[in-house]
């Protein structure tokens, strides 16, 4: 595997940071996750200004244009020969002295991994998931916002902790309001009564690729669609719920805290949504070659 590293593709086993990084010390930095259909990267100019949107976001000044970046993504799928796959692109903080004070970072860090991810088996893709409520809260946005796509990631991480003791995949996090946010990598959708809901970005969901993409297919499918905020009543009485990531695609979940969801069976509207995905992310994106 070749890794792009600051500048130039070497071997993965070559692919070295140094321990004085502020990501490895501290979690200073940011990332995007992006998917490659058929020789194509899809949404990738959209990924590339998220990503120098959360990196303004925390003031970390990158020394390379969004068109070099996508460059050295579409670079770095070509050298792997990859025509399906995940790419994980970080920028970190950089090496720097000990301490948080990130001034003495004098330069920042970024490199491309390109390979595969498989987040959940292929059964519930077809069967749905029965997912929980975990305990773990999103943080408020005056702690930590949640459009920027950080290495702060413990918070996700113990809640998919929850979901794991809990023999469950995936979790329901909650904010300080009891309001809805997210699940620990997904963004959540429901319908009801013909219509799509999800939560609202300042209830601490990520302003995600994938739930964009959604909200654009539901104005091509006549799907009414409305950004609210939900509870976890709202999950138990919907008829369909489903949820979204570029890792995760779009998956059905069919059961929440051992309450069956509509049917207890995906539904006729997550498998259009499914369908026109799948249909868009697979015949357009970004040329690899």
């Amino acid at each position: 595997m070749k890794i792009w590293l600051d500048g130039k593709l070497v071997d993965e086993s070559e692919a070295k940071v140094s321990v004085f990084d502020h990501g490895l010390l501290y979690g200073d930095g940011v990332f995007e996750g992006i998917r490659i259909y058929n020789g194509r990267v899809f949404r990738l100019e959209e990924h590339i200004k998220r990503l120098f949107d959360s990196a303004k976001a925390i003031i970390l000044n990158l020394p390379w244009t969004q068109e070099e970046v996508v460059r050295y993504t579409v670079d770095t799928v070509a050298a792997n020969g990859l025509k399906d796959g995940y790419i994980r692109l970080v920028i970190t903080r950089g090496a720097g002295e000990l301490g948080l004070n990130p001034y003495l970072c004098p330069k920042p860090s970024m490199f491309i991994i390109a390979s595969t991810i498989k987040l959940y088996p292929d059964e519930t893709y077809k069967n749905g998931l029965a997912i929980i409520t975990c305990a773990t809260r999103r943080p408020a946005p005056a702690a930590l916002m949640p459009q920027v796509k950080s290495l702060n990631y413990l918070n996700n991480i113990m809640a998919k902790v929850e979901a794991i003791q809990a023999n469950a995949l995936e979790a329901v996090m909650l904010n300080e309001q009891g309001y809805v946010a997210e699940c620990t990598g997904d963004n959540l959708f429901l319908i009801k009564d013909g219509k799509l809901l999800t939560p609202l970005i300042c209830d601490g969901a990520l302003d995600g690729i994938t739930r964009a993409v959604i909200i654009e297919l539901a104005e091509k499918l006549g799907v009414p669609f409305k950004e609210c905020s939900l509870t976890r009543y709202d999950i138990f009485t919907a008829d369909e719920c489903f949820l979204t990531g570029t890792a995760a695609e779009v998956i059905p979940v069919v059961a929440l805290d051992r309450r069956v969801i509509g049917t207890g069976k995906p539904g006729p509207f997550t498998a259009r949504f499914l369908e026109a995905f799948h249909e868009l992310a697979t015949s357009t994106g970004t040329p690899v070659a």
